[in-house]
């Protein structure tokens, strides 16, 4: 797949690039995208959630009231799960929700991704660039030439670049990440996805080998 390289403001630089089809034009695995997405979201919880049980509650362990006579159940402790205060039965303990994914299918899981968007032609290929200053302005009417306002794009840059990165970071429906830092959460979320000349090249490199 053949593309043209654009500058920020939108025109055509008058050089192509070819996408390579075994990164962008692969048939996608879904399952792959599922287990990798479920992952990324999986690893961003905490996990430190906690209720007490009944052996925790802060209270008198006492018996309330005999055991027989009165016609009501028996009941030995006011830490009972059936009673207001008392400690919650199988309730939530910290825990670790990460878990284990094969490189392999990590890998199939972001060419799947890279693929739906060369699919969509929703890929945009820029000429590496830099901004002089900080500006989130800058960065307004560079998506704004590339038509791609009411939608969220996803910046992907070759190296880290902090005046590019800190211009974006107010914005609410852009993200700028290296290509190092690509994932395959980040690429479906995303409506655009911009990559820089330089970012595409270190993910032929990483992908192939």
């Amino acid at each position: 797949m053949e593309v043209n390289i654009l500058n920020i403001s939108g025109k055509e630089t008058g050089t192509k690039v070819q996408l390579s089809d075994s990164i962008f034009g692969i048939e996608p695995n879904d399952h792959a995208i599922y287990l990798d997405v479920k992952q990324f979201l999986a690893n961003q919880r905490q996990g430190t959630h906690k209720s007490k049980q009944r052996n925790e509650i802060a209270g008198s362990t006492r018996k309330l009231y005999k055991q027989k006579g009165t016609g009501g159940a028996r009941a030995g402790s006011v830490k009972s799960p059936l009673f207001n205060g008392g400690g919650r039965v199988f309730g939530p303990q910290p825990r670790d929700y990460s878990f284990k994914l094969n490189k392999k299918l990590k890998v199939l899981a972001r060419k799947s991704a890279l693929s739906y968007k060369a699919q969509d032609n929703n890929i945009v290929v820029l000429e590496d660039f830099t901004f002089d200053a900080v500006k989130t302005k800058s960065y307004v009417q560079m998506v704004a030439d590339l038509n791609a306002t009411d939608v969220k794009t996803l910046l992907v840059l070759g190296a880290a670049n902090n005046n590019v990165y800190l211009s974006s970071r107010n914005l609410k429906k852009t993200k700028v990440v290296t290509a190092d830092q690509l994932n395959t959460y980040d690429v479906l979320n995303a409506g655009k996805l911009l990559l820089t000349a330089g970012a595409l090249k270190t993910l032929e490199e990483a992908f192939a080998k």
